[in-house]
Order: structure tokens, then C-alpha cells, then sequence
């Protein structure tokens, strides 16, 4: 894996956001802060409010009440170019250009830094070539990107979002549509650019025990409210998740790694729980 260069992260929050969907609130007065070098993971079930904080702290959602603060300054007096030299978002709706190779994509990140109608500088292609590196695809380089299947236009997109450079970082479902192999690759990329460039970076999932990998701190969220916050111990615990889940999830700590592991209980045991077959025994 290639060390990634080291841009300067910034402190990006949202303050007491109110966040709505025509009539419906859907965020009620939630505050976050994303800082250098720590990973913050959003999380909580389906329809808490998740996706929708995260394009708001990423200027794609109007906010109803309170703001969203780049350092001191508010996201709204930037420019949308100014706005994408220091937050990069990463997002699930992306749709790939038709007859563009994959390292055209992966340009793409570079666009917010380069002036009109130059070309690429030494600086420009180092980036690129760097962000390939790291996400797994310079080998496909030079392909149509509509020759890829859905997990590798993810991990093209990704190193779209590195190739920028920004000091924040915003990732919504980075793990969604990989492989096992790529989604643990993605999570340690992730853990890199908090702790070799120092971005502050904010990210949305779904799996509890990719947020207990690599969070700093947790933002758990219920019915667009902030249920609990902290680090992963104190926010993934069986009373939080339980409640906010609404069934049993059960929280131990793996005594060989000293990672949390984290089990949700439904109605049937586990496979390992059942009493062997006949078939099993003769085995």
C-alpha cells in the first residue's frame, strides 16, 4: 500500500441540524464534529437520518436550522469550487461516463485544483496515479470503466475521492457492493487517510462491526436523533443497540484481538448452535 500524501486536515460541524424532506423532519437539531486525523462513523437503522446529515455537511442538503462550519467559516460563503478543494464527498448515485477509461475517472478528482482549460501537472498525474495505487485499480488504468462490474466502479469512484486531496472526507457506504477482500482493503485505505494525511473524515455504514474496526468516535443515530456518542465503547453496547435496533444485539469483546464483536440474536440459532445430524455424526 503507498503512503499517501499529507494535505492539512480542517475541523468541519454541523451545529443543532435541522434537516427536512418536503414537510417531514427528518434530522431534529443534531450536532457532529469531524477532526483531523479521526475517523467519526454515523450510524443506526434504516431511516434514522444518517445519509441526509452527511449531504448536508457536504452542502447538498438545505438545511432548515442551524450550520454547517468549516473551521469558523460557514460552508455557505465558499464557493463550490473553494468547497471541493477542502471536502471531498463519496457517494452512492454516482454514474460512470460512457467510453471513459478508468484513470479519466479517477481525473476527475483532480478537477477542483486545476485551472481552466489546463492540463494535468507532474503534480496532477502523481495524485492520480497514487489514489489507483492505493484503491487496487491501476491495473485497470486504461479500461472503459463500462467494462466494470459494480464493485470495482465503487473502488474507481473511491480513488476519485483520494486523488482530490482534500483535508475532509465524506463517505457514504464506502463497503457497499465489494468483496470481503475489498471492503477490509477500503476500511484500512480509510484508516490511512486519518492517520497518514490527518483527515478529519466522517463516514456513514450499516455494519456495526466495520464502525467498532476503525471509528475514533460514533455517532448513534435513531428517528433523526442522536440516541448516543462517544467512542465505539461506549456508544456500541447492548442496551444502545438493542433499544435503537429493536431487537437483542449482544456485544463481547474478542479475546484474542480485543476488538468488539457484535451479534445480533433472531429467532433462530446459529448454524454452530445446532445439534449435529445423523449424517454429521457418522461423518
Amino acid at each position: 500500500m503507498p503512503t499517501l500524501g499529507a494535505p492539512a486536515g480542517a475541523v468541519l460541524r454541523g451545529e443543532k441540524l435541522v434537516l427536512r424532506y418536503g414537510r417531514t423532519t427528518v434530522v431534529h437539531g443534531v450536532s457532529v464534529t469531524l477532526e483531523p486525523g479521526r475517523i467519526t462513523a454515523l450510524v443506526g437503522p434504516n431511516g434514522s437520518g444518517k445519509s441526509t446529515l452527511l449531504r448536508a455537511l457536504a452542502r447538498l442538503h438545505r438545511l432548515e436550522d442551524g450550520a454547517v462550519l468549516l473551521g469558523e467559516q460557514p460552508v455557505s460563503a465558499l464557493t463550490v469550487r473553494q468547497f471541493a478543494q477542502k471536502v471531498t464527498l463519496f457517494t452512492q448515485s454516482r454514474h460512470a461516463p460512457h467510453g471513459l477509461t478508468v484513470s479519466e475517472v479517477v481525473a476527475f478528482g483532480r478537477h477542483p485544483h486545476r485551472r481552466r482549460f489546463s492540463g494535468p501537472s507532474a503534480h496532477d498525474r502523481e495524485a492520480i496515479e497514487q489514489a489507483m495505487l492505493a484503491t487496487g485499480t491501476a491495473d485497470k488504468a486504461e479500461r472503459p470503466v463500462g467494462e466494470l462490474s459494480g464493485g470495482e466502479m465503487q473502488r474507481v469512484w473511491l480513488a476519485a475521492c483520494i486523488a482530490q486531496e482534500t483535508g475532509v472526507v465524506l463517505l457514504d457506504e464506502p463497503t457497499n457492493h465489494l468483496d470481503l477482500r475489498y471492503q477490509i482493503e477500503t476500511l484500512d485505505l480509510v484508516r490511512d487517510l486519518a492517520d497518514q494525511r490527518g483527515v478529519a473524515v466522517g463516514i456513514v455504514l450499516h455494519d456495526l462491526d466495520h464502525a467498532a474496526r476503525i471509528a475514533d468516535s460514533i455517532v448513534l443515530l435513531h428517528a433523526g436523533r442522536v440516541h448516543a456518542a462517544g467512542g465505539p465503547r461506549e456508544v456500541l453496547t447492548t442496551e444502545h443497540l438493542s433499544e435503537v435496533y429493536g431487537l437483542r444485539v449482544d456485544v463481547e469483546t474478542d479475546p484474542q484481538t480485543g476488538r468488539l464483536r457484535i451479534d445480533p440474536v433472531g429467532r433462530h440459532p446459529a448454524v454452530r448452535d445446532l445439534p449435529a445430524t445423523p449424517k454429521e455424526k457418522l461423518a
